[in-house]
């Protein structure tokens, strides 16, 4: 998720989203494509639960992921992801074995 996200000069607006797996874009979309806003998913989510600062939303995902493949293409170690977000920044990071990530 990275280090923090300055919320103060974040719009949620229009957001641009892209994603490369090893310098291939897999994926590039907006969030004026989500099938439901970011306000309708804050309002809905609020009625079941108290949002507190600091939760997160995970709405899924754009089309491009392995799965959707036709055949599916996973992450593999090795591989190096990175995402960015217009007006948030961009993550990186590289793909690992599980067992590696745990020694």
């Amino acid at each position: 998720m990275g280090p923090w996200i300055d919320t103060k000069a974040l719009t949620l607006n229009s957001l641009s989203l892209k994603t490369w797996v090893n310098d291939e874009l897999r994926q590039s979309d907006t969030t004026d494509r989500l099938i439901y806003s970011f306000a309708y998913l804050i309002s809905y989510i609020s009625t079941f639960t108290r949002l507190l600062p600091g939760d997160i939303i995970l709405t899924g995902t754009p089309t491009g992921s392995g799965a959707r493949f036709d055949p599916p293409r996973f992450l593999k170690a090795g591989d190096l992801l990175r995402i960015e977000v217009s007006g948030v920044g961009t993550l990186q990071n590289p793909v690992r074995a599980e067992h590696e990530a745990r020694a």
